[in-house]
């Protein structure tokens, strides 16, 4: 059933609508799923619609210096999941243009209160530089379940630095031939959801870690995990207590 946001800090364009409060998109009426990174980028972007804003804009406003963050691959990321929210072509924008190395401009007529944006955005970042500062290095020997973004069966995971590096810039050009290649010489690897790992080391500044495979076709391989990406498995750790991987959000 169609849900009618908050016309309190809710701003309109086209078919879409978003409610700065509770920081969440609706299409139609209807809900979408949107991380936090990805709204804050929107909400930025619609604090200024028509205008440039840089990526060094975005960096100081969403990554201040003392976050522990992989700056140029966590934007590129939040922006493509926000074209895939919004249904948007990289080349062919209507909502989101890209102004390669400067940065990007929303596109569409708003309604509403553009300004309220920044309050919203900021109380989000917060909430995400403070999980972020998190110390994930306690976390080294531990089990931890694979867990995948947005009800995916599989979540494809390098299995070095170089191969993350090459990636991101397949990821940014949306280069599915290229990342299809890295699959095929198994650089990257599918692991399904749920899959074991035990984790080696901690990259605090990159929010990754390295992690040997549990279970399945890649057993006893390690590879390269986003730390948001993994849960602690409770049955492996039980006599440790739970705790939650997700600190990212």
């Amino acid at each position: 059933m169609p849900v009618t946001p908050s016309p309190v800090n809710t701003i309109q364009f086209d078919e879409f609508a978003v409610d700065l409060r509770a920081q969440e998109l609706y299409k139609k009426g209807k809900r979408i799923k949107l991380q936090i990174q990805p709204f804050q980028v929107l909400a930025l972007l619609l604090e200024q619609p028509g205008e440039v804003v840089t990526r060094d804009e975005l960096q100081k406003r969403l990554w201040p210096a003392d976050t522990f963050v992989d700056f140029d691959h966590s934007l590129n990321t939040a922006v493509k999941k926000l074209r895939q929210a919004l249904g948007d072509d990289i080349k062919k924008p209507r909502y989101v243009e890209t102004l390669p190395k400067r940065g990007y401009r929303f596109l569409g007529t708003v309604k509403g209160p553009a300004k309220a944006a920044q309050t919203a955005m900021g109380h989000a970042g917060g909430v995400a530089r403070g999980a972020a500062r998190a110390n994930k290095s306690a976390w080294v020997g531990r089990v931890a379940d694979l867990q995948c973004e947005h009800g995916h069966p599989f979540a494809l995971v390098a299995v070095d630095v170089a191969t993350a590096t090459e990636r991101e810039k397949l990821d940014a050009a949306d280069d599915d031939v290229g990342l299809s290649l890295l699959i095929a010489s198994q650089r990257l690897l599918m692991l399904p959801d749920k899959t074991p790992v035990r984790v080696l080391h901690v990259e605090e500044a990159a929010a990754r870690c390295e992690a040997r495979i549990l279970e399945g076709e890649h057993y006893g391989k390690t590879a390269l995990l986003p730390v948001r990406l993994l849960m602690e498995s409770k049955a492996l750790n039980a006599v440790r207590g739970p705790r939650q991987w997700n600190l990212m959000g």
